[in-house]
């Protein structure tokens, strides 16, 4: 393993962000939910689309697709990280799941109405290769930087991700409201290139960090009966050395609730403002590439916040403001309201996830070589968190008829995660890690 805090390894660990994060934009947050919206919604059946012989209501579909993405990926990334820890070869795994969600990706290319369950599966697809890879790639936190720097390592990653999205989506962009420029007649067309080129991107900049990162520190003393077996067994070891870390016990548990509100409303803001406020197709991009931009100023702020008042703290006053984003949510009535909430939206989306990553890396014993696993225990802990999120999103939609209820209901996640935050603070100093600057 190479020195900690080598400028180039760390560079080279951060563009897999600026590859991967095109995904998280283009796909998740602007163009394909804003195309999903568009090709769903007819006049003959209104937001109802049929999916594999069932009637759903549009939105709640694309929630329970993503809900049921997760899900694959709490049951897979176990066994995956335990063979990744075993041999050492996690940035195999990290190449796999890029080649998986760019061609994902590149598939959506042929999504239209009469190929919905095909653009599904991509769909999920892609949202498997992007959380399934961004485990690997997180567990390398504390193996390329020290203690002391792994607050700036996070929120450079989350920087190159955000600066990276928005280049190509300002292409993409182009595309989608200048069609005319380059004789473009099909309506679809701009979006779904839009769904080829993210793939492309993905795995084009991703052979960056590939060729620079370490293949990873085999730990054979490890042997299992069966790969399958050992990997659930991995993740027991894990949650097993947890309970002897109550400090970072209580963080996880506060974690998995305000993740839950997180993640949630970053995958369905675009959906929310589409058909709630029904801002067009150039008003959500643009508003999107606000909040990324934000993000970029939000992801920096929070860490240099981070070392004047520490990490839980600072976690603490971000909850706070999610949880009136889901309030504004709720009563947000027009264009210039949703615009205001986007930017405050930027300004903490950022820098949340990155001091979440830091913070729990900072609490983990420095010394351990399987951080895959450890990590694979966190992003379970999340993505469990988003299937329960938007599980409970579409179904409050679905019962209520109405996006602005499933918002207001989020708060609830956000509250109890304050809660076990504030208490976290409240640990006796012996149990509570001092977290450094």
């Amino acid at each position: 393993m190479e020195n900690k805090n080598d400028p180039k390894t760390i560079n080279a660990w951060a563009m897999f962000d600026w590859a991967n994060s095109a995904y998280n934009l283009v796909i998740t947050s602007t163009i394909f939910p804003a195309y999903y919206a568009a090709i769903t919604v007819t006049k003959e059946h209104g937001d109802q689309v049929t999916f594999l012989g069932h009637r759903f209501v549009n939105t709640a579909l694309a929630d329970y697709v993503l809900a049921a993405a997760y899900m694959v990926v709490v049951l897979l990334l176990p066994i995956l990280t335990s063979i990744a820890d075993y041999k050492g070869n996690k940035k195999n795994y990290m190449q796999l799941f890029t080649w998986i969600g760019g061609i994902a990706c590149c598939g959506l290319y042929f999504f239209k109405l009469d190929t919905l369950e095909l653009g599904m599966l991509c769909f999920a697809l892609a949202a498997i290769g992007y959380c399934s890879g961004a485990v690997f790639y997180n567990s390398y936190l504390p193996q390329i930087a020290t203690l002391d720097q792994q607050d700036r390592v996070s929120a450079k990653g989350f920087t190159y991700g955000y600066i990276g999205s928005v280049l190509l989506q300002v292409i993409c962009f182009v595309f989608v409201l200048k069609p005319d420029l380059f004789g473009i007649t099909d309506a679809s067309f701009p979006a779904r290139l839009s769904f080829l080129l993210v793939g492309l991107w993905w795995i084009g900049f991703a052979q960056i960090p590939f060729a620079r990162l370490p293949k990873g520190q085999p730990n054979t003393t490890k042997v299992y009966d069966s790969v399958i077996k050992g990997g659930f067994q991995e993740l027991g070891h894990v949650w097993h050395n947890i309970q002897q870390m109550p400090v970072l016990k209580r963080y996880l548990s506060a974690f998995f609730f305000y993740s839950m509100g997180v993640q949630t409303v970053m995958l369905v803001a675009t959906g929310f403002a589409a058909k709630v406020l029904h801002l067009a197709d150039a008003e959500l991009i643009a508003t999107i590439l606000i909040i990324q931009l934000v993000a970029i100023a939000g992801a920096a702020l929070m860490s240099r916040l981070s070392s004047i008042y520490g990490n839980i703290k600072v976690l603490m006053g971000v909850v706070l403001i999610w949880i009136g984003v889901c309030i504004a949510a709720y009563l947000t009535q027009n264009k210039v309201q949703f615009y205001i909430l986007a930017v405050v939206v930027g300004m903490v989306m950022g820098g949340i996830q990155s001091l979440s990553r830091s913070t729990y890396s900072k609490y983990l014993p420095q010394n351990i070589t399987d951080t895959a696993a450890y990590f694979s225990f966190y992003d379970v802990t999340e993505k469990l968190a988003i299937v329960i999120g938007l599980f409970t999103f579409g179904f409050v939609e679905s019962l209520t008829n109405n996006m602005r209820n499933s918002a207001l209901v989020l708060t609830i996640f956000f509250i109890v995660g304050l809660v076990l935050l504030a208490l976290l603070l409240r640990m006796p100093k012996q149990n509570l890690e001092d977290l450094p600057a």
